[in-house]
C-alpha cells in the first residue's frame, strides 16, 4: 500500500539551483576580505633600489680581514682582541679625509665575530665603513 503525500505532480524543475553557486560566492568575498588587508600596507615607504657597483680598493683604505676561526687581521697583521682594533682604528678616524674601511669576513665565519669587528670600527670613530664580497656569476 503506497501513500501520497503532497501533490502526485512529477513535474522537472525548470530552474537553477542557486544555493551552492551562493556558498561558493561568499566563501571566495570572505577569503579576500581577510587577504586584501595584508597585501596592501598604509605607510608608504621608498624602499632602495639594489645596484652592484665595482669598487676598487684604494691604497689609503684600511682592510679587516675575519677568518672563519674568528681571527682579526689588519692588513696581513693578526690583532689580539677587538679592544686592541679599536685602538688602532683610533689612529685612522683622526685622518683628514677619513680613510674606508673595507671588512673582509669569511663565508663560514661566525657572525658575530664580523660584528663585534663592525661594532669596534664604529667605537673607533670611523664613519666609512663597507663590505667586501666575490661578485655572483
Amino acid at each position: 500500500m503506497a501513500m501520497n503525500v503532497g501533490e502526485a505532480d512529477d513535474e522537472i524543475i525548470g530552474t537553477i539551483n542557486t544555493t551552492p553557486l551562493v556558498d561558493v560566492m561568499l566563501v571566495l568575498l570572505i577569503i579576500f576580505l581577510i587577504t586584501i588587508p595584508v597585501v596592501t600596507t598604509s605607510i608608504k615607504v621608498d624602499l632602495p633600489k639594489e645596484k652592484n657597483v665595482v669598487r676598487e680598493t684604494k691604497p689609503e683604505n684600511v682592510i679587516i680581514s675575519v677568518d672563519k676561526a674568528g681571527k682579526i687581521y689588519l692588513y696581513d697583521t693578526p690583532i689580539k682582541n677587538t679592544a686592541d682594533l679599536s685602538e688602532r682604528m683610533k689612529k685612522f678616524a683622526v685622518m683628514k679625509p677619513q680613510p674606508e674601511v673595507q671588512i673582509r669576513g669569511d663565508g663560514k665565519s661566525d657572525f658575530e665575530a664580523v660584528g663585534r669587528v663592525m661594532y669596534s670600527v664604529q667605537r673607533a670613530g670611523i664613519v666609512k665603513v663597507g663590505f667586501i664580497t666575490e661578485p655572483n656569476n
